[in-house]
């Protein structure tokens, strides 16, 4: 029988010719001030191959920016970086979606070029440190809770940074609501301590990452328009006690959206449930899969009905032909830790490709 990571699929408006997908991956190898570089073309232009591409989490705002030397698209020069990136992949004949971010907490005003308020559901500090290119590693700073007001210009800045995104040339856009960052935090137990319309309750807990959705949905359709969610992810010191009901109803309200694709990341810790099985039964649309997955874990899923694609990160940093080198069945590259977010070449668009 063939191979299922290699049958086609349909993702919204958007035909895949395979079911192999580039997760998501922070690189760090942006300037300063967020503007995509030149090497970041040829780093997701070698990966054109996959079904789908999707990109590293590009922050909507100087306020969701969190670490250093990530990219935006919230500025003109960052939007024609991008640009020039989503043109090298088309012309390579991949298909690319911008992952829309903001990390809440997660962040230090100094890898920021201009200041900006770091923000949370409520002001819960992150344990922990971060790297910052000023002074090493830091604390975390101390967030501000956001004001009701100040959430509906969240929202509004997703669908501003989703319009900059399909105006550049991207396919579509997948919004962060994962491994705890702003709209993860606003899901969780212990980081969303509110007492207004946004807290509390599920209901009330789930407001705000759908208002995101609608607001995204809204501006560029929800055939181009996927969601990341990692129920049961403790990253970034998240806590969720009720997740099954929890994500029962955030993912039933998802898929009422008609959405290009739910994509779904499982914790690399133990868990009591599994996020996917779990979302397969709730979500009707397209599913991505992710989460340590080797390629013959992705075929049998596949296979066996439990996703439609399956998304690889650590293999695909050191793997830009991943696709040809699972239908050889050949030996992967090991991805060099060390280099995951230095700036420069090494360790971004130096392994080594199969010889034709």
């Amino acid at each position: 029988m063939a191979n299922a990571l290699f049958a086609p699929l349909r993702l919204g408006s958007m035909a895949l010719p395979n079911r192999i997908v580039v997760a998501p991956m922070t690189r760090s190898r942006a300037t300063a001030a967020g503007v995509p570089q030149p090497i970041m073309a040829q780093y997701y232009a070698d990966r054109a191959s996959a079904g789908l591409i999707v990109t590293e989490a590009t922050q909507i705002s100087y306020e969701g920016w969190g670490y250093p030397r990530t990219p935006g698209i919230h500025t003109p020069d960052q939007i024609e970086g991008w640009r020039m990136i989503v043109k090298a992949v088309h012309a390579a004949g991949g298909r690319i979606f911008m992952q829309l971010f903001h990390g809440g907490r997660i962040a230090s005003r100094l890898n920021r070029p201009m200041d900006a308020d770091v923000v949370a559901p409520s002001a819960v500090k992150a344990p922990g440190q971060m790297w910052t290119d000023a002074k090493g590693a830091l604390d975390h700073d101390e967030p501000r809770a956001l004001e009701t007001e100040d959430i509906k210009r969240v929202a509004s800045d997703f669908a501003q940074a989703a319009k900059s995104a399909i105006g550049a040339g991207f396919d579509g856009v997948e919004i962060h609501s994962a491994n705890g960052y702003l709209m993860h935090q606003f899901l969780s137990s212990n980081v969303n301590l509110r007492t207004d319309r946004y807290g509390g309750s599920i209901e009330n807990r789930i407001r705000m990452p759908l208002e995101v959705v609608q607001a995204v949905v809204s501006a560029v359709g929800a055939g181009k328009t996927g969601v990341r969610i990692s129920p049961g992810h403790k990253f970034n010191d998240i806590e969720e006690h009720d997740i099954a009901k929890l994500y029962g109803a955030y993912i039933s309200a998802l898929d009422k959206f008609g959405l290009a694709y739910l994509h779904v990341m499982r914790p690399l810790h133990e868990h009591a449930i599994d996020p996917v099985t779990m979302a397969r039964g709730m979500f009707s649309g397209s599913l991505i899969a992710a989460g340590n997955y080797t390629p013959a874990d992705a075929e049998k899923l596949i296979a066996e009905a439990g996703a439609d694609a399956v998304a690889f990160g650590k293999a695909y940093i050191a793997n830009p032909d991943l696709v040809e080198r699972i239908k050889r069945g050949v030996a992967l590259n090991i991805a060099d830790e060390a280099t995951f977010y230095t700036p420069g070449p090494e360790g971004y668009v130096d392994y080594p490709a199969l010889v034709s």
